[in-house]
């Protein structure tokens, strides 16, 4: 997860891109965007079928959209999109994650809040913007036949008083698991997610990466379902005795995305379909 040291502003993204035929004239226009139906691999793990009228850009094509948006990338994202949402992929090699365990929400989401009171702090020392936890959007949720957890925190920006809502996936294979954020305006985000979950059909780990393809030997994660929640590097360095320290590192290494960046990517699906045109 990662959190935008700098608001992403609509008004100069408007601005630069205020000839919308003019490819030349547009950076976002002028990445590689592979149009649908396709289908991508997720760093060589897993597959995704790219509908029609959907989006996909690689890691680094991905990494230029980031730079572009304001938006911190780790680098090996992949972006998924119809315009009304976008979703950022990439594998963790974490590891096999037991899934044995069971999730309280109400302690975990009483984590988050001290996590990000934590980061807050360090924020502050950036000069970065806080947050305020105000609860469950989507509460946990695993999926044990799909091996798919789910769940979304409302937040709200400090400042500004507007919601944040980012929808988080994590699917597990054989050594880790595959990571989306899914990022919509809190109105849409029910839809974005009922769309999304319906194109997940279109995902499968490869042949021998799959979760039931496990075998003695193979790397087991250092945690379960519920670090995966809360941030599993910190569960661990919380046993470890270094909590502060990782959540500090984590303050500005979360990725949520803010509004105005989809508003703004409203732009950019109009830009698609005059060129399907």
């Amino acid at each position: 997860m990662k959190i935008p040291s700098i608001l992403f502003s609509i008004v100069i993204l408007m601005t630069s891109f205020a000839s919308i035929g003019a490819k030349e004239a547009n950076p976002v226009a002028q990445l590689k965007w592979q149009t649908g139906p396709n289908t991508q691999s997720i760093d060589g793990r897993a597959t995704l079928n790219v509908p029609e009228k959907y989006y996909y850009l690689d890691e680094g094509e991905t990494k230029k959209y980031s730079d572009l948006s304001h938006n911190p990338s780790s680098g090996n994202d992949s972006l998924f999109t119809n315009g009304v949402w976008e979703a950022y992929l990439n594998f963790d090699e974490i590891g096999y994650v037991k899934d044995n365990e069971t999730i309280d929400p109400d302690d975990l989401l009483k984590q988050y809040q001290e996590g990000v009171k934590a980061s807050n702090d360090f924020r502050r020392e950036k000069g970065w913007g806080t947050l305020e936890v105000e609860g469950w959007f989507f509460k946990p949720q695993y999926d044990k036949e799909k091996k798919l957890l789910e769940w979304a925190f409302l937040l709200k920006d400090s400042a500004s008083q507007k919601p944040i809502v980012n929808y988080y996936t994590k699917i597990l294979g054989r050594t880790g698991a595959v990571s989306i954020t899914l990022v919509a305006t809190p109105e849409n985000m029910s839809t974005a997610i009922a769309d999304f979950k319906d194109k997940l059909n279109g995902f499968d780990f490869n042949q021998g990466e799959r979760y039931t393809e496990f075998k003695q030997g193979d790397k087991v994660a250092e945690y379960g379902l519920a670090a995966l929640i809360v941030g599993g590097v910190a569960a661990v360095a919380a046993k470890k005795g270094f909590f502060a320290v990782i959540l500090a590192f984590l303050a500005g290494a979360w990725k949520l995305l803010l509004i105005p960046f989809i508003f703004a990517f409203g732009w950019l699906k109009s830009l698609f379909n005059k060129k399907d045109k």
